[in-house]
């Protein structure tokens, strides 16, 4: 996957809005593999629907996305499950981890998968982010900004043309947003991969081509 498209493209919830002063919605934006892209917005604004929207969870929008060209409305299941193995590494807001299992469960759920990071890196990654006394504890009993940190290395245990970030670093200090930062840009450099991270304001460390004003 080359690119990601958007042609006038709109939530539904904002159907019919006259003052939009988005750069996202209702214009003509493209997303190109291997560059670095910031969706700067405050809550409420669809930085969340807008991730939703290009992993294929909803479908309630006017206008089109498209990859490469091709309407995503028209792809099937097997289609995405392959695209969201292979093509789209994905961090959502709320992480959809699950609490019942280790950090280290949640991880292996997506790498025995995608078989894309050794258990060696994955540990290294722990340690990185220095929760590596955590890697057996149950994902229930970690601080929401040690759950961040799991399903962060969750995301990049993929392979991917593009890796989309919804609030990265929202329960982050300012050195593990520059950890997280630099395991991001090196991770996507290794692939050619681009990164598309939304963001409350502009706190995400990650050096960014184009920032867009959602």
């Amino acid at each position: 996957m080359e690119k990601i498209q958007l042609h006038h493209t709109l939530p539904a919830v904002f159907a019919g809005r006259e003052d939009n002063h988005s750069e996202i919605w209702l214009q003509e934006v493209e997303f190109v593999r291997g560059k670095h892209y910031l969706i700067s917005a405050e809550s409420g604004t669809g930085k969340s629907s807008l991730c939703a929207y290009i992993y294929g969870y909803r479908v309630d929008y006017s206008g089109t996305f498209s990859f490469d060209g091709e309407d995503i409305r028209t792809l099937t299941i097997p289609q995405w499950c392959q695209i969201r193995k292979h093509h789209i590494a994905y961090l959502p807001q709320d992480l959809r981890l699950f609490p019942e299992l280790s950090a280290m469960e949640n991880i292996q759920l997506k790498n025995r998968l995608t078989h894309h990071k050794s258990n060696s890196e994955i540990l290294a990654y722990f340690e990185q982010l220095g929760i590596p006394e955590k890697v057996n504890s149950p994902v229930s009993k970690l601080s929401i900004g040690q759950q961040q940190r799991v399903a962060i290395i969750r995301t990049l245990c993929q392979p991917a043309d593009f890796i989309l970030l919804d609030e990265p670093v929202s329960h982050l200090d300012a050195t593990n947003n520059a950890i997280v930062a630099k395991m991001v840009t090196e991770e996507a450099a290794r692939q050619g991969a681009g990164i598309i991270s939304t963001s409350v304001g502009n706190n995400v460390s990650i050096t960014v081509d184009k920032e867009f004003k959602l």
